[in-house]
C-alpha cells in the first residue's frame, strides 16, 4: 500500500450509498466524509449498517447506488486498495504462523518493501515487539488483535479502515491504540473508526457519525453533539444548578454571586456524555 490518491481530494468520501441485498435494504442514502489526518468514528446499534459502509469503502461490497471514492478514485480499483489498510471486525491468522510471518505474508500480498525493519516497527508500535517468533494460535485475544492492527498498517496506507480495534484489548491495549491513532492523525493519515465502545470514540476522534437503519442520523464534532445544558457552582449553601446558564454566561454569573457575598469554590459546565447523544439520537430515530 503506497502514496496512492489525487491531490486535495478526500480520503474517504461516500455520497448516496445505498446497498440492497435482494429485499432487504443495509444502506439508504448514506453520505459521509473522512479527511486527509481525520479520525471520524461510526457509531450505530448492531445491524444498523456500519460494516457494510466500511467494505464498501473497501470495495468488498458493490453498491446498489451513489458513489464512494478514496482520495477521488472509484472504491475497489487498484488505485484506491493501494491507499488502504483494513481491520475486519472478525479476522483469522493462520494458527501456526509467527506474528513476524503474518505480517511478512502481508507485505507480499500488498508490494511493501518495508522489510524486516518494517515488521519490527509495526510490532513495536501495537506492543508486541517481543512477540516476532511467537506463533498466533499461542497469543492471547487482545495480542492477536493487536497483531491485525499492524497488519493493517504494512505499507504505510494513507486510509485506514478499522471494524472494532479495540474490542478484545483490556484498559492498557486501548490506551496504547489511542496513542498509536493520535500519531497516526498527526502524520496525516485519515481514520474511520467502526466501534461500539464510545467512550474510546470520544476520547479519540474529531468528528462521529451515528448510523442506524442504513441512514445517517446525527453527525458532527464530539463537541458540538455534547452541547452544554447548565452550570453547576459549589458554594457555601452546596452544589446548585443553573440550567439556563451557558459557557460563556459563567463569568457573569459568578461575578454576580461574589458581588452577593457568596463563596464560589467551584464550577462545571454540564455536558452530556457521547453515551447519552448516543441513545437519544437512536431512541429518537427508532421511536
Amino acid at each position: 500500500m503506497g502514496d496512492a490518491g489525487t491531490d486535495g481530494a478526500a480520503a474517504l468520501a461516500v455520497r448516496g450509498l445505498v446497498k440492497r441485498y435482494g429485499s432487504a435494504t443495509a444502506l439508504r442514502g448514506v453520505d459521509l466524509e473522512v479527511g486527509p489526518g481525520e479520525l471520524v468514528g461510526l457509531l450505530g446499534p448492531n445491524g444498523a449498517g456500519k460494516s457494510t459502509l466500511t467494505k464498501a469503502a473497501c470495495g468488498l461490497v458493490r453498491p446498489s447506488g451513489g458513489a464512494v471514492r478514496v482520495f477521488g478514485h472509484a472504491a475497489g480499483s487498484r488505485e484506491a486498495r493501494a491507499a488502504i489498510g483494513y481491520l475486519a471486525e472478525l479476522f483469522r491468522f493462520p494458527g501456526w504462523c509467527s506474528a513476524d510471518e503474518v505480517l511478512a505474508l502481508h507485505q507480499r500480498l500488498t508490494g511493501s518493501a518495508g522489510g524486516a525493519e518494517e515488521r519490527a516497527r509495526l510490532l513495536e508500535d501495537v506492543g508486541l515487539a517481543d512477540a516476532a517468533p511467537t506463533r498466533v494460535e499461542h497469543m492471547s485475544k487482545g495480542m492477536q488483535q493487536r497483531l491485525g492492527l499492524a497488519q493493517a498498517l504494512v505499507g504505510a496506507p494513507r486510509l485506514l479502515l478499522l471494524d472494532e480495534p479495540t474490542s478484545a484489548l483490556d484498559p492498557v491495549g486501548r490506551r496504547l491504540v489511542r496513542a498509536l491513532l493520535a500519531r497516526l492523525r498527526d502524520a496525516g493519515v485519515a481514520v474511520l473508526l467502526n466501534s461500539h465502545l464510545l467512550t474510546e470514540v470520544e476520547l479519540v476522534c474529531d468528528r462521529v457519525v451515528i448510523v442506524n437503519r442504513g441512514a445517517v442520523i446525527r453527525a458532527g464534532r464530539v463537541d458540538e453533539l455534547s452541547q452544554a445544558r447548565g452550570v453547576e457552582v459549589d458554594t457555601e449553601a452546596g452544589t446548585e444548578t443553573f440550567p439556563d446558564v451557558e459557557r460563556d454566561g459563567v463569568p457573569a454569573l459568578v461575578a454576580r454571586l461574589v458581588a452577593e457575598g457568596r463563596s464560589v469554590y467551584g464550577v462545571r459546565v454540564q455536558a452530556p456524555a457521547l453515551e447519552d447523544v448516543y441513545v437519544a439520537a437512536v431512541e429518537g430515530a427508532t421511536s
